[in-house]
């Protein structure tokens, strides 16, 4: 299986000017990006469910459609909040891409923070976890807390995706992971903020037992101010129907040249 984990940024391009102009051209260089990874599942951050600057349209909705997958999303911010009556802030969600059809999914909220949306997705074999986590630190622990009683409800192998806002990268949930048993699929830890020049390890797809890592790859492509990560994975069943593993990509359709940097365990 691959997945993958990409905070998108709102399609709005990595430039911190560019967050309110429209998205429609990135996005396309998204689509082409994801199309040429030929993933299983994709989780996405920061995405536009229907703001001008996606022309009213919703960008799960356009990425699940070009890429021929299902999508499930909802707004980030707390079903009560303050922020789901702004302008722009109230279009702002999270997602997933799937290859085969939604059946099982559940809209968890954090009790704090301003970001507060989990998406859980149970799989056949497996449950997969959607975060963007606060980025004060305090509240971010307690979410951390809350999501660890959420996988510990869970009976199946376990993946946790999303953007931490971990500003000490692994240091800072190591505690998440002893508790947990979680495992992290960057073994090196490689940065993935700011694209331009990495140096936070902001990030993140853990792994419980029951889980193994084929390849994980941290794709170097210019479109949000975050770099995606690449993950296939294999997951252990009674009856092995697995596909053979395939090859990384070499991703070339944007003007300039892709560093791949790839961690094979």
């Amino acid at each position: 299986m691959r997945f993958v984990h990409y905070n998108i940024r709102y399609a709005t391009g990595r430039r911190a000017h560019n967050y309110a102009r429209s998205s429609q051209k990135n996005l396309e260089k998204i689509i082409t990006f994801l199309r040429n990874l030929e993933p299983d599942l994709v989780g996405l951050i920061e995405v536009d469910q229907g703001s001008y600057r996606s022309g009213g349209k919703n960008q799960a909705e356009l990425l699940a459609e070009a890429l021929g997958h299902y999508h499930s999303h909802s707004v980030k911010y707390g079903e009560d909040s303050f922020w789901r009556r702004i302008p722009i802030l109230n279009r702002q969600g999270n997602a997933f891409l799937a290859r085969d059809r939604i059946r099982n999914e559940t809209f968890h909220f954090f009790e704090r923070g301003m970001k507060r949306l989990v998406i859980e997705l149970e799989l056949e074999h497996m449950v997969v976890f959607l975060v963007h986590l606060a980025l004060g630190s305090r509240i971010r622990h307690q979410q951390l807390g809350e999501l660890y009683d959420l996988m510990k409800a869970t009976t199946k192998p376990c993946l946790i995706a999303g953007d931490f806002n971990a500003l000490w990268g692994e240091r800072e949930i190591s505690l998440f992971l002893a508790a947990t048993g979680l495992k992290n699929a960057n073994r090196k830890s490689l940065p993935t903020y700011p694209s331009n020049n990495p140096r936070r390890h902001l990030d993140f797809i853990l792994y419980s037992e029951g889980i193994s890592i084929r390849e994980f790859q941290v794709p170097d492509v210019p479109f949000s101010d975050h770099l995606p990560l690449v993950v296939d994975l294999d997951v252990e069943v009674k009856d092995d129907h697995r596909s053979e593993p395939r090859p990384p990509h070499c991703f070339c359709s944007w003007d300039g040249p892709l560093k791949m940097v790839a961690l094979t365990p």
